[in-house]
């Protein structure tokens, strides 16, 4: 024994066994992140607009389905009364109706429309036509005001847009066709 161990020192002292160098990498060196490129700003970014509320885009018909009506796509910001009466009239939101004044028809309405400015709308232009009506009476005072209404609602209707929303004899309504 003794001398095996001898052996072992004579021998480890001509160096020629010796132990492995042994090195452990737990990271890649510069050149492979360099090659490997960083996205660090790129993982952030994307990150960050994972994380965003947006809206879901819907198609019209999931919209409609929902029960939320289309905005127009006519800008009325520059439009008369009149323009407004006729859009309203073909979307169904507003009627004549077969005593000659503009009603709210909200169940037949296509589209978005502004419920306080109908409302605002049909209380200007009844007034407008009321007091045509009246200025008409005073112009003829041997008709009735009722003779001059239904009188003026006629020819009036001839200038009703085409598909505009109006009340018939019967009391149905329909487009007007054209």
């Amino acid at each position: 024994m003794r001398l095996s161990f001898i052996v072992l020192l004579a021998s480890m002292s001509t160096g020629c066994i010796r132990p492995p160098e042994i090195v452990l990498v737990d990271r890649a060196t510069a050149l492979e992140q360099q090659a490997s490129g960083s996205f660090d700003e790129l993982e952030t970014e994307l990150q960050r607009n994972a994380s965003k509320p947006r809206p879901i885009p819907l198609t019209p018909e999931q919209i409609e389905a929902v029960g939320i009506r289309q905005q127009p796509f006519v800008d009325q910001s520059e439009l008369t009364d009149a323009g407004r009466v006729d859009l309203l009239l073909k979307q169904h939101c507003l009627g004549e109706a077969k005593d000659g004044t503009l009603v709210d028809t909200p169940t037949a309405c296509r589209g978005a429309a502004d419920r306080d400015l109908i409302a605002t709308l049909v209380q200007r232009v009844n007034l407008a036509r009321l007091q045509l009506w009246q200025w008409l009476h005073e112009r003829q005072p041997k008709r009735s005001v009722e003779e001059l209404r239904h009188a003026w609602h006629d020819a009036h209707l001839h200038g009703v847009v085409c598909d505009g929303w109006v009340q018939h004899v019967d009391d149905k309504w329909g487009g007007k066709g054209c």
